[in-house]
């Protein structure tokens, strides 16, 4: 019986509950028989433990699904991208296993199947983000959550509840502390996300989901040298890895492997070695009185970094103002501390080689953006990226932080471009969000929209509809273990 359940029944029998249900660990304390959970694992562990799918509200099983099927539309677009092959190639190296690599229709472990899949949805920076004190992509989650689940044949509200969860944890945690600025790379949160998610699919006890958090975490710190000077091909990999780890870690952890711990609190714990401490009150999480993170995650409308978003449709239109682009003296890009320190304080920004680098560029993008009228993907070819009149115009380009554009964020991640003429004139745009931020979300025909968009290379309308109506029917579904054949990429 779950405890929520027992609980309620005590409940009805007249028993006095001094605490919420939720606030309950299973763990009793040998000397005074109080029931509590003391390291911030064993908190996390509780929270996923107790959650249930009736704890979703609809608005969240709506913001899942639409989720789901953006994180799945990138996957598929990015398909046939080098590195999105490699990383197919190696894990199709261990055949026959209970998880789908996404697209080729083969199987392999579960853990593999989340690094491929991860890194398709992941590649081309198109897919949600988050931004707390620390900034992320939650949605690099749901590989794993897809690979466990149809390893369990979980049925569609398993899979809703766990791809909650995962984001839930990964936000939370996003919130609590940046460890970018420390030298940690933002994918260490979704150690713990992902092995309580993945926990939750295979039905563990709350004491294995702690050993999954503290295997999890301690096994795998990234550095944040992924995101920094030329990045590389691992830029798009780096989540998936993590997701790999951590569904690693979690079946360890359900054969019985323990983990170190106090993996936070510990003398060479997470607190002490990367973040510093920080407190997490997971009375306020979703289910138990707080909204839950996922709704307030934004949807990218461009395929480039979260916080260069917004500078696109500025730049547009201050191109379209100028109309002769042969006019500009210089251009200056105004946006947040954040902004400027991941995307225009390096020296690479105005010279990217790759295209990890590029769309990670305010300068490179702003100039492409000015140039072209859009950003796309193509907007990242080495033709582009070696464009000589690009090369030329992204010198007169300089990224300043603006104290005013940083104090609207988090809630916005605003832009402004400022193109001075020869002649001293001026022509500006400021441009706060877009559609997909959670200031102006995005309804269902424009997830619909965006999917197509990303899919319409490998699949035909009809089967482009029919994993739509499947998905958006998730909720009803058996087995998603059913759900991968319709997603085959025909060769």
């Amino acid at each position: 019986m779950k405890r929520r359940q027992f609980l309620s029944t005590l409940a009805s029998a007249g028993a006095v509950l001094a605490v919420p249900a939720y606030a309950l660990s299973p763990r009793a304390d040998a000397a005074n028989g109080v029931h509590g959970a003391d390291t911030l694992a064993e908190q996390l562990a509780d929270y996923a433990w107790a959650i249930e799918y009736q704890d979703l509200d609809e608005v969240t099983i709506e913001t899942v699904k639409s989720h789901l099927i953006d994180a799945l539309g990138c996957a598929i677009a990015a398909y046939d991208e080098a590195p999105v092959r490699i990383a197919r190639q190696v894990a199709q190296m261990v055949p026959d296993g209970p998880s789908t690599v996404i697209g080729s229709g083969r199987r392999t472990t579960p853990d593999l199947a989340s690094f491929a899949n991860g890194g398709a949805l992941r590649y081309y920076d198109l897919n949600d983000a988050y931004a707390g004190r620390e900034t992320g992509h939650p949605s690099d989650t749901i590989a794993a959550c897809l690979a466990v689940a149809e390893m369990q044949h979980s049925r569609g509200p398993d899979l809703i509840l766990a791809i909650a969860l995962a984001y839930e944890i990964d936000c939370r945690l996003m919130d609590a502390a940046a460890i970018s600025p420390l030298g940690w790379d933002h994918t260490c949160y979704s150690l713990p996300a992902v092995a309580l998610a993945a926990g939750k699919l295979l039905n563990l006890t709350r004491a294995q989901m702690v050993q999954a958090v503290n295997l999890s975490m301690n096994s795998h710190l990234a550095l944040n040298q992924t995101r920094i000077q030329e990045l590389s091909n691992w830029k798009a990999l780096a989540d998936a890895d993590a997701a790999r780890n951590a569904v690693f870690a979690t079946l360890l952890a359900r054969a019985g492997l323990s983990g170190p711990a106090p993996i936070f609190e510990g003398d060479a714990g997470f607190f002490k070695q990367v973040s510093g401490s920080f407190a997490i009150d997971t009375a306020q999480f979703g289910g138990r009185g707080g909204r839950f993170r996922i709704n307030q995650c934004f949807v990218k409308y461009y395929p480039a970094q979260g916080l260069t978003q917004t500078a696109i449709p500025a730049a547009i239109d201050v191109a379209r103002q100028l109309g002769d682009l042969r006019r500009i003296r210089s251009i200056e890009v105004a946006t947040t501390q954040v902004g400027y320190a991941t995307a225009g304080r390096e020296r690479q920004k105005w010279a990217p080689e790759t295209s990890e680098t590029a769309d990670h560029s305010l300068p490179y993008i702003v100039a492409r953006a000015m140039l072209d009228g859009d950003i796309t993907t193509e907007s990242y070819s080495q033709a582009a990226l070696h464009d000589a009149s690009l090369r030329d115009f992204i010198q007169k380009i300089t990224v300043v932080e603006a104290p005013e554009l940083t104090a609207l964020y988090p809630k916005y991640a605003p832009n402004r471009v400022t193109a001075i003429t020869q002649d001293g004139q001026t022509y500006s745009k400021q441009v706060d969000d877009l559609p997909g931020f959670p200031t102006r979300p995005m309804q269902r025909i424009d997830f619909e929209t965006k999917f197509g968009k990303c899919v319409r290379r490998y699949w035909q309308p009809q089967q482009m509809q029919s994993v739509l109506d499947t998905l958006w029917r998730l909720d009803q579904c058996p087995d998603v273990s059913t759900l991968f054949a319709a997603m085959t990429i025909q060769a």
